[in-house]
């Protein structure tokens, strides 16, 4: 049995370096650019599916190694890059974790592919939970899916926002309500094949950070798909909504196990853009001279950078260790994978706001970085869940009690 230790395979190490190059040559060129048209970056999308980043197989290769380490390591490095670049190239994995969570083997064999497409023909996936009047209040989803028996299709009606490449998706994964009176145990995951009628795009949202990213509402209108296409099939879902009016406890929510599957990765895509803002910051206090020195010469300064660098560090081993656990079948008896999201998000938003405070006057402009790491960092503390509903998990998780 081997001992502990943190050293990166050299399978690991391959894949930082060669996710570092991608970010340093491809994105980091165009970031700002981007940044600046707020539209999809198609061209480095398919840049990334040329090199195998943008694939199935590359994600599988990620997931399977034994310390669960590989996959936040590759995200970091993207997200050093530029997070709404990094957010368009790995959005599509949101979908696939919904399905990855709820689906079955022969589910999960079909879809999954079709979510990526081929390098010729680049296709993206979408995951759909939450809407106007339902962000962390889960279970206050309105949009309804109802079985009609006679043609064994499902009939789903309702609007989601917020949603990372919503409506410009080809395969939309929507979780929706089948028993309302059950709230968030009556809920299912189903998937929306390309083109299907009924099913288009809201609202773009112009938003704060993150910009390259396709955030948008996506409408279901009658929207009608085959009985296949409900995640985990119809069995298995009856029998879990038979429990739940029994009273009886069920298997994890239909969102909630993306989201616990997801979180410390979004953790990793935060660790990135702090990096990338620590790294800029050193560099500049090192060059820049006021009184005849270089600024890093002052405690204030040094000190700022090395509380950066200590957080940093810090939130990079909660993450390793939620998804070391993911990896290894560990229950998050704690909160583990919230915790990891939590840390990082916060360290994201404050070691950007130093970077940009390190910078003074020319940190807040837009002839430098770390303005839009700045501003990219905000929603870390916002999607995937908030950082209060982060505490909120690990709260319940520690205390055994039900905290509001």
């Amino acid at each position: 049995m081997s001992g502990f230790t943190l050293d990166l395979s050299e399978d690991q190490q391959q894949i930082k370096d060669w996710v570092h190059t991608f970010a340093q040559d491809v994105i980091r060129p165009v970031a700002h650019d981007y940044d600046e048209r707020e539209e999809t970056p198609w061209d480095i999308i398919r840049e990334a599916a040329n090199i195998g980043l943008y694939s199935w197989e590359f994600l599988a290769q990620a997931f399977v190694d034994e310390d669960g380490i590989t996959m936040p390591i590759a995200m970091e490095e993207l997200f050093w890059g530029d997070a709404g670049i990094g957010l368009a190239i790995m959005g599509t994995t949101l979908g696939v974790s919904g399905i990855m969570g709820n689906g079955t083997p022969e589910q999960i064999a079909e879809w999954i592919p079709q979510c990526f497409g081929t390098p010729e023909k680049i296709h993206t996936a979408a995951f759909c939970v939450s809407e106007p009047d339902a962000g962390s209040d889960v279970s206050s989803l309105r949009t309804k899916a109802v079985y009609d028996e006679a043609k064994d299709e499902w009939v789903l009606n309702g609007t989601k926002a917020w949603i990372t490449n919503g409506g410009i998706a080809d395969i939309h994964v929507v979780v929706a309500s089948v028993e309302p009176e059950l709230k968030a145990r009556g809920h299912a995951s189903f998937v929306i094949p390309p083109e299907t009628k009924g099913l288009s795009q809201g609202q773009k949202y112009k938003k704060h950070g993150i910009r390259a990213s396709h955030t948008a509402e996506v409408v279901l209108d009658n929207v009608r798909i085959p009985g296949s296409c409900l995640l985990g099939g119809k069995e298995k879902l009856d029998h879990r909504i038979a429990k739940a009016k029994e009273g009886k406890s069920t298997s994890t929510q239909a969102a909630m196990s993306t989201f616990e599957a997801s979180r410390p990765l979004v953790g990793a895509q935060a660790i990135g853009i702090a990096r990338a803002a620590y790294e800029f910051a050193l560099q500049y206090a090192k060059e820049r001279e006021t009184f005849g020195r270089p600024i890093i010469h002052n405690q204030a300064i040094a000190f700022m950078l090395a509380d950066m660098v200590t957080e940093i560090d810090a939130a990079r081993l909660l993450v390793w260790r939620a998804c070391w656990m993911a990896r290894n079948g560990k229950h998050f008896g704690a909160g583990e994978g919230s915790m990891s999201k939590l840390k990082a998000g916060e360290v994201a938003v404050s070691v950007t706001e130093n970077a940009i405070q390190i910078l003074g006057g020319y940190g807040y402009t837009r002839e430098y970085p770390v303005e839009r790491w700045h501003r990219d960092a905000k929603i870390y503390t916002i999607f995937e869940g908030t950082s209060e509903i982060q505490r909120l998990v690990v709260a319940r998780a520690i205390s055994g009690e039900h905290i509001h």
